[in-house]
């Protein structure tokens, strides 16, 4: 349906091509955009790009205790928070094709074209411009290293937020709008969307509050009966694993994510101004280079206060007007929408700003912001129609921040793809790790956090690992039965990336005595074996 608002640009109340009709070329290009976003980064999953680590090794080795019926966690291994939908969705591959990193991350490529798909969809509902469509499917197509990350990595929450957090935002445009047909699956899968981000990681929830304060705002004589008990339902039906583990255990999960997100620790707040306000935003919205943003690139966190505080303006403004003479509330429903993903949006960089993770990690924080992508077509419409339609001096700005948008995540997205041969021959090195204990008939290791759990998933736990410290004391074990494993194992050897600090210290037990132990030296690692 066209939005009708205001300030939409001249003739984009064109009446749409009806079913059936031929694509043209705004058609083709958008499918082509879609298909170039999808296929970048299926290129980075045959380059094991981007780089795998423990925590998301992890998430596979749930996935793998799942297929086998071993195990059905609800939890991510180790914590009380972050539910593991990715392990359940990887599961069935694992069963059919055995377990390895690209099945791990099928499901995640899945629900970044179903994000895709999704956000196109929307910002045809919410603003009836099909060339602003192709604009938004192309700005999301691109893909910096802190992006692909947040929706690759199978790492927990982040790839499935986006994907509902527009879903969410979809559905209500249609509720709201009083659109006929399949209301009833409308309302439930609305529910069942909401309940279920509760489980799997509550940093949606801005979104889903959002929304829903707008289909209460348009439908709430329709929630006050069946709609509404639905609703109810399905939200219970969707965060079932967290109420029932909450039910039978007594933990409470909001604890755990407070304390995840710096409830237990301190930082200045200047630091977390800097690093909510100023590094956050650009690295988090794909406008940075790999681990870190250049000064030219931080332009983003100057212009997303502005650009926030004009969508509100113009959405509120459409939100306003009174209904058409046709009696719909379509262009007032667009209006909200859009009021409601930048609301959302502003209360996201909000919480992440008065965290202390903002100010004590935010170059690795910073994906805690990765659900601003959600507003994306809400933030950028407004420039948009000034850059079609604006006045002779605000048309040319707003053009310069459309290109200058553009242009930083394309640099920013050449320069994650340089990554990529890196990546893979660094995967290969590992791969080479696993085979050579294989060979060496090493079933039980020990090694630090970020080689463990992966160097177990890798060899589908063929090899068990339990975690030490740089000093060879005991570490923070995800699964604890990997290190009873260990314990009871006559002489476990040992595995540290080459150069490390557990290296190091190891070296000494090179020589004679009773602790010693031989060195196998491979390209970036070393195993040692105790003697005898």
């Amino acid at each position: 349906m066209t939005a009708g608002v205001r300030d939409q640009p001249r003739g984009a109340d064109r009446p749409r091509p009806r079913p059936g009709a031929r694509l043209g070329l705004l058609g083709w290009l958008t499918g082509l955009a879609l298909l170039a976003g999808i296929g970048y980064r299926l290129w980075l999953l045959g380059h094991a790009t981007p780089p795998t680590n423990s925590d998301e090794a992890t998430m596979g080795l749930a996935a793998l205790h799942i297929a086998r019926g071993e195990d059905f966690p609800v939890w991510f291994y180790g914590q009380q928070y972050m539910g593991t939908l990715e392990a359940y969705l990887a599961a069935p591959l694992f069963a059919v094709a055995g377990p390895s990193l690209f099945a791990l991350r099928l499901p995640t490529l899945a629900l970044y074209a179903l994000f895709l798909l999704l956000a196109w969809r929307l910002t045809l509902r919410l603003t009836g411009d099909r060339w602003f469509g192709l604009l938004v499917v192309v700005l999301l197509a691109l893909g910096a290293d802190r992006i692909v990350k947040n929706q690759l990595i199978a790492g927990g929450g982040y790839p499935e937020m986006n994907a509902v957090g527009v879903a969410l935002a979809l559905l209500a445009v249609d509720l709201a709008a009083g659109r006929p047909g399949w209301r009833v699956m409308r309302w439930a899968t609305w529910g069942f969307l909401a309940g279920l981000m509760l489980w799997v990681d509550p940093l949606v929830l801005p979104y889903v509050v959002a929304t829903g304060a707008v289909l209460v705002g348009f439908r709430h004589r329709e929630l006050r009966g069946r709609a509404g008990a639905l609703v109810g339902v399905a939200v219970l039906l969707g965060a079932a694993p967290l109420l029932a583990d909450s039910l039978l255990t007594g933990r409470n999960p909001v604890h755990a994510v407070l304390a995840a997100g710096g409830a237990d620790a301190t930082a200045g707040w200047a630091a977390r101004l800097h690093g909510g306000l100023l590094v956050g935003p650009p690295l988090g919205m794909g406008f940075c280079d790999p681990g870190a943003c250049a000064t030219w690139q931080l332009w983003w966190a100057y212009a997303l206060p502005v650009l926030l505080v004009v969508a509100a303006g113009t959405a509120w403004r459409s939100l306003r007007r009174p209904p058409t003479s046709a009696g719909t509330d379509s262009p007032r429903v667009a209006g909200a929408v859009r009021l409601a993903l930048v609301l959302a949006a502003v209360a996201t960089l909000v919480a992440y700003t008065v965290s202390s993770s903002s100010g004590l990690t935010p170059a690795e924080s910073a994906r805690y912001l990765s659900t601003l992508l959600i507003a994306v077509p809400a933030l950028l419409w407004p420039v948009w129609t000034l850059a079609r339609s604006g006045s002779t001096a605000a048309r040319p700005v707003a053009l310069a921040v459309l290109a200058a948008t553009l242009l930083t995540t394309a640099w920013a997205t050449a320069q994650a793809a340089r990554t990529a041969p890196a990546t893979r021959a660094a995967e290969a090195r590992h791969a080479a790790l696993v085979a050579t204990l294989r060979d060496l008939g090493v079933r039980q290791v020990r090694a630090g956090y970020w080689t463990c759990n992966r160097l177990t998933f890798a060899s589908a736990e063929r090899v068990v690992c339990a975690v030490v410290d740089d000093d060879l004391r005991p570490g923070f074990d995800r699964y604890p039965a990997y290190r009873r494993e260990v314990e009871r194992a006559a002489a476990p050897a040992w595995v540290a990336p080459t150069g490390s600090p557990l290296a190091a210290r190891l070296d000494a037990r090179l020589g004679a005595g009773p602790d010693a132990l031989d060195l196998v030296t491979l390209d970036g690692w070393r195993i040692y074996l105790p003697r005898g």
